[in-house]
Parts: C-alpha cells; sequence; structure tokens
C-alpha cells in the first residue's frame, strides 16, 4: 500500500467570504450586528418580557432580510427601516397578546457596590417603571426609540410617519412628562 501524501503546499491563509450587498446596497449583515443589541433593548422596553422580545427581534430580523429590496436609502437610514419592521412585529405581538407583560423579578443589579445602593437604585429603578407605566403607550415608545435604540429625531420621524420637528415636540414632552412622573414616585 501507497503511504498518503502530504499537503504539497502548507496553508498559509484562510479565505472569508462575505455575503453580498443586496442590489439596494444594504449590508445586512453589517446592520445585524450593529443593531441587535438595541433591536432588543427596543423590543423587551416595548413588551416588558425579556423572553417575548428574544422571539419578536428574531422575527423582526427575519422580516427585514427577506424584505431588504424594499429598503430605499432617500426614505431613512438603515437603522430606521429596521426600527420600524421592529416596531411593527412588537406592536403584532402585543396586538395578539391583548394586555401588558410585568417583570417577573427585579433585576439585579451587578455595579452596586453596597446594600444601601443597590436599594437606592432598586427605588430608582421601580419609580421609572411605574412612571413609564403611567405614559401613554406612544409616550412610552417614543422614549424608547430614543433612549433605548439610540435613534436621533429624523430617524424617529421617519418610523412614526411624522416631520422631524414634531418627533422632537412630541419627545420632549414625553420626557417631561416622565420626569414629572417620576418626581411623583419618589
Amino acid at each position: 500500500m501507497d503511504a498518503p501524501k502530504g499537503r504539497s503546499t502548507p496553508v498559509t491563509s484562510t479565505l472569508t467570504l462575505t455575503a453580498p450587498r443586496s442590489p439596494t446596497g444594504l449590508d445586512f449583515e453589517g446592520l445585524y450586528r450593529a443593531a441587535r443589541d438595541d433591536v432588543f433593548a427596543y423590543v423587551a422596553t416595548l413588551l416588558g418580557d425579556r423572553s417575548a422580545a428574544e422571539d419578536v427581534t428574531a422575527s423582526a430580523f427575519e422580516r427585514a432580510y427577506r424584505r431588504q429590496r424594499t429598503y430605499k436609502a432617500a426614505r431613512g437610514s438603515e437603522r430606521a427601516w429596521l426600527f420600524g419592521i421592529a416596531r411593527n412585529a412588537a406592536l403584532d405581538e402585543l396586538r395578539r397578546r391583548k394586555r401588558s407583560a410585568s417583570l417577573a423579578a427585579e433585576p439585579e443589579d451587578v455595579d452596586a457596590s453596597s446594600p444601601e445602593d443597590a436599594a437606592e437604585a432598586a427605588l430608582r429603578r421601580a419609580a421609572v417603571r411605574a412612571a413609564l407605566a403611567g405614559l401613554p403607550p406612544r409616550e412610552r415608545e417614543l422614549i424608547a426609540l430614543k433612549f433605548h435604540a439610540g435613534l436621533d429625531n429624523a430617524e424617529l420621524a421617519a418610523i412614526l410617519g411624522v416631520s422631524v420637528t414634531n418627533a422632537g415636540t412630541l419627545l420632549h414632552r414625553a420626557v417631561q412628562k416622565l420626569r414629572k412622573a417620576i418626581d411623583e414616585h419618589a
């Protein structure tokens, strides 16, 4: 029997293939990597349920992947387009449930250095959560899009279908109401 022959040349590099860009110029893989955590945080804020948020986030990315040909750069940024899809997926879930979810337990604050700090942070979170729950759904959504998704006012306007100025005004009023509600709960 012949002995197996060794490799004729050593391997010095690897070939990395990247998915081709869609005809619209959308880099879906890059968008996914850049926005997945923000989309999850946004959806989790809307739903109030991390488990459901995971499912809805996956569904939103699946919808976005299937509809990537519908992306039009002239209508807004890739993130705004993606968050519009995530918003619709979350609203579909809320309509399906016809109820709002609540936290089962207080999340652990890993940065708290002492029990007093942890208790104070838990009270602040509870006050913010109670204040958010008291806001109308549209104002909660505005705050989630701005602070969890990190969208700017132009992206908010594109998602909500309003002017940039109107988006800024609505956001300002929502934040003012939130601050007032937090002060009342504190």
